[in-house]
């Protein structure tokens, strides 16, 4: 049986750069957000996930569906996926690394790579619209 991860992330962009957040012990950065909880929606998780993530308050009526993503779930073996609908939203805040967070960095296209896959995914799109530099 293939596990499905599902997941929600915050699309934070800022002259043609993504905002990416590296969990303490790995290597490679992910768009923020995360798992969520029993009874949740889309942006509830999202709004949730950010703030302890990242110490700011995602506005929620701002929030946009930009796309949904699948790709292979990195760190969680063979056949394991992660199905990831990615938002954008106002935000109220500084940006602060929080909880299990080492790094927040500012991401162009040229650090694909240093990305999980469904990020990757998320990095073609944004280039191919020139949102990404």
């Amino acid at each position: 049986m293939i596990e499905v991860i599902d997941t929600v992330a915050w699309i934070q962009l800022r002259e043609g750069r993504i905002l990416g957040t590296r969990s303490y012990g790995k290597e490679l950065f992910y768009i923020p957000g995360g798992k969520r909880h029993e009874g949740e929606n889309d942006v509830q998780t999202l709004v949730r996930e950010v703030e302890e993530e990242l110490t700011v308050t995602l506005l929620a009526q701002s929030a946009r569906h930009f796309g949904t993503y699948e790709a292979a779930a990195d760190g969680h073996g063979l056949g394991a996926t992660v199905r990831m609908a990615c938002y954008t939203a106002d935000f109220q805040g500084t940006v602060t690394a929080s909880g299990e967070i080492e790094e927040v960095a500012w991401l162009s296209y040229a650090d694909r790579d240093r990305t999980a896959p469904v990020d990757r995914l998320v990095f073609d799109d944004l280039k191919a619209a020139g949102q990404l530099s």
